[in-house]
């Protein structure tokens, strides 16, 4: 997005909010296949890739530890969740319930980025006033 320190937190909740809305196309999967056999639920990692990647920077405050952060090697990660788990008989791992608790947690985690991102920039234009 913008190479600048005053975009470093920008840059970050920019790749998080892309993260939260995979894991919402993710969940929506999960949710519509709900009843395929021998189905496996699939989730969206991201946060420990973010862990990861402010690990690297380790005895440094949090405005050092987001500048070092690589936004182009923090990626989501897809996968398939407890893939030799199943507690039906169909061999379908998703708990329909559970997904819809999962998508509303998301759907308010990729709204608060959002509301983050637009505050960010607010806070910019007030300075450049």
């Amino acid at each position: 997005m913008f190479n600048t320190s005053a975009f470093n937190y920008i840059n970050v909740m920019d790749k998080a909010a892309d993260a939260a809305w995979i894991r919402n196309d993710v969940i929506s999967n999960n949710i519509a296949n709900a009843t395929t056999p021998d189905y496996k639920r699939q989730d969206v990692d991201f946060e420990s890739e973010f862990r990861k990647a402010l690990k690297r920077s380790r005895y440094k405050s949090m405005d050092d530890k987001i500048a070092d952060v690589k936004t182009a090697r923090l990626n989501p990660r897809t996968y398939i969740d407890s893939a030799n788990y199943s507690y039906r008989l169909d061999g379908n791992n998703v708990d329909i319930e559970t997904e819809n608790v999962t998508l509303a947690a998301n759907q308010l985690k990729y709204n608060g980025l959002i509301d983050s991102i637009n505050k960010e920039f607010s806070n910019l234009k007030m300075v450049m006033k």
